[in-house]
């Protein structure tokens, strides 16, 4: 029978005559399989898995990964095609919503001394808007010009800046909502809370921008993995990525079946694609010009504070009851006070101190934590902070896990494990590679249940698309976990702004966090999920920005939006 459907589909597949209905019925083993008697179907039974009517049937099914060699796969590896019609339409209007201002067409290569200076660039303290003194609860807003080298004008916008108001005698912050006018010109607006000096930075010049948006598109395999596969005493290394370059050599295909999310590999000379057995981060692949380099060098234009042109501060009165204009259409998730993260939501932030109030509240719950090392600092935190949380040893690679960790008495367990490619990581088994779509298929989730997880910080080098595709796949999952179990609690965490070398600059800018973060932000509206607002919290924090911020930081999550909301309401 299996030869039979083998035979068929060759053929129907040559006639282009392959039907969704031929395929009900069919293991999804079989139909992967099909590939290696039929180069041309391959694609087609993609299509066909993905589709909504199929997908429904296999939703609650564990799969394992299946693989093929087909070279005929290398014009597709980077098309990032959308699962359905639907998913194209929210695809482009995401992109549409995050579009960044173009840079105006210049003689190539870039001159430097025509790109923004933030040596040369000022802001200043505009006066209250209707006069008079300021009141806590006004809108302070700085204008913010910028010039280029020579000290002229800038004619254009398109500058990554970011800014905040600080106080560092009440340990307070507050992230400013910064507005281009297109015209070398921005404002920024500050809910003024308190007495503070505004602080603007420049992150990167518009000119920067559109390298790094041109490096995604067409270099999004400088930063690339490698797997390791062995058969008995033979081994073999090759280079993977989600985007491979064309070659006559063949691929192995380990696109995941329940998700659509591709990863290949070149297939090794002699051992089979199912000897691999580790993945980790191979190296990195940059090639700049001399011009292009010079957009990128710190205390000159990468991540430099502007200075004021004259006061940075204001003096601030009591609250004054009155109606209020601001420029910008919504203000700061929270601040910072007295060291303490507040909400700006309506939320009461509970301050967990010792052990046992941690532990008073976690007790009898299940908390699943996924993602990136960025998250795992919530697992590590936890695991520091309360001294009964034992761990059970899973022998696990050190970054990656999975770890478990379990207080018996109070029956709390608390787990880690990384979500899947692309995934910057020393030697990782691939076994313990999953996607978090498919970890959370497979939980039961309830009301003793909670869900934490991010995705962020390894997508920086790839076009925004492939970025959109692995959100809506594990949105459908959340949506089908709170179907399920609607009291299960689901916690999101941002990105954040972190450190910026020239290389972490081009491979995983703060620009790329924040065009990550909109996009986040927006695949889960209107969902019940929480979404944990790392962003502003590291940038309105005086600590150096991190890509693992500091532990004063990561309290304020755990305590503001992770156990006060979501754990311990009963």
């Amino acid at each position: 029978l299996w030869h039979n459907k083998m035979s068929l589909t060759t053929l129907f597949c040559c006639e282009n005559l392959l039907s969704s209905e031929l395929l009900e019925g069919w293991t999804l083993f079989e139909m992967f399989n099909i590939s290696y008697i039929s180069g041309h179907c391959l694609m087609l039974i993609r299509l066909f898995i993905t589709l909504s009517h199929f997908q429904n049937k296999v939703s609650s099914t564990i799969f394992t990964q299946r693989v093929s060699t087909n070279t005929s796969m290398h014009q597709a590896v980077c098309t990032y095609q959308p699962l359905s019609t639907e998913d194209a339409v929210e695809a482009s209007l995401l992109l549409d919503s995050i579009a960044w201002p173009e840079t105006p067409p210049s003689p190539a290569p870039v001159s430097l001394e025509q790109t923004s200076d933030p040596a040369h660039s000022t802001f200043t303290v505009l006066p209250r808007k209707g006069g008079g003194q300021w009141h806590v609860g006004d809108q302070l807003e700085v204008m913010i010009k910028i010039y280029d080298f020579k000290g002229s004008p800038r004619k254009s916008g398109g500058d990554f800046l970011i800014a905040r108001l600080h106080n560092r005698k009440l340990s307070a912050g507050v992230a400013g909502q910064v507005v281009d006018h297109l015209n070398g010109s921005y404002s920024a607006v500050f809910s003024l809370l308190w007495e503070g000096d505004a602080q603007v930075t420049l992150v990167h010049p518009s000119e920067a921008i559109t390298v790094l948006r041109r490096l995604n598109q067409e270099k999004p395999d400088r930063i690339y993995f490698q797997s390791v596969f062995r058969s008995g005493s033979q081994s073999e290394t090759t280079t993977c990525n989600v985007c491979l370059p064309p070659t006559q050599q063949p691929l192995c295909n380990y696109t995941d079946l329940h998700t659509g999310e591709p990863w290949f590999c070149y297939k090794p000379k002699k051992l089979s694609c199912n000897a691999r057995i580790t993945h980790a981060m191979g190296g990195h692949k940059l090639n700049f010009t001399t011009e292009e380099n010079r957009l990128f060098q710190n205390n000159i234009n990468l991540k430099v504070s502007i200075q004021a042109s004259g006061p940075a501060s204001v003096t601030v009165l009591p609250e004054k009851t009155e109606v209020k204009n601001s420029i910008v259409k919504s203000g700061p998730s929270g601040y910072y006070y007295q060291g303490v993260w507040q909400s700006l939501g309506g939320t009461t932030v509970r301050q967990f101190n010792t052990s046992s109030d941690i532990t008073q509240c976690l007790k009898g719950k299940v908390v699943h934590v996924y993602g990136d090392s960025t998250i795992r600092q919530w697992f590590e935190y936890l695991h520091t902070a309360l001294p009964d949380l034992k761990e059970f040893n899973l022998h696990s690679q050190k970054q990656g896990g999975p770890f478990m960790v379990l207080d018996h008495a109070n029956n709390i367990m608390l787990t880690f494990r990384c979500h899947s490619t692309p995934l910057r990581i020393s030697p990782f088994p691939t076994r313990e590679l999953r996607y978090i779509a498919n970890e959370l298929d497979n939980l039961v989730g309830g009301a003793n249940t909670v869900v934490a997880f991010t995705i962020w910080a390894h997508f920086g080098n790839y076009p925004m698309e492939f970025y959109i595709r692995r959100l809506q796949n594990i949105r459908r999952a959340v949506v089908r976990l709170l179907d399920a179990a609607p009291d299960t609690r689901v916690i999101i965490r941002t990105g954040n702004p972190k450190a910026l070398s020239h290389f972490v600059a081009v491979t995983n800018s703060d620009w790329y966090s924040l065009q990550n973060d909109k996009v986040l932000r927006a695949m889960f509206k209107g969902l019940n999920v929480h979404l944990v607002d790392a962003w502003e919290m590291v940038l309105a924090h005086h600590l150096p920005h991190n890509l693992h911020p500091q532990p004063p930081i990561i309290k304020n999550m755990i305590d503001m939006h992770s156990l006060e909301n979501f754990f311990f309401l009963e």
